[in-house]
């Protein structure tokens, strides 16, 4: 059975501060901003 999705541990997982937290998850956010994302952390 699949599991129903956790929206806090999703958020600190995957959440804009969490990516902004670690230098590689910065890079991340940098990307997706000159890629012209809407979105540059989904959750």
């Amino acid at each position: 059975m699949l599991s129903k999705g956790n929206k806090r541990k999703a958020h600190k997982r995957h959440g804009f501060q969490a990516r902004m937290a670690t230098k590689g998850g910065q890079k991340t956010i940098n990307r997706r901003r000159s890629k012209g994302r809407k979105k540059l952390s989904v959750v």
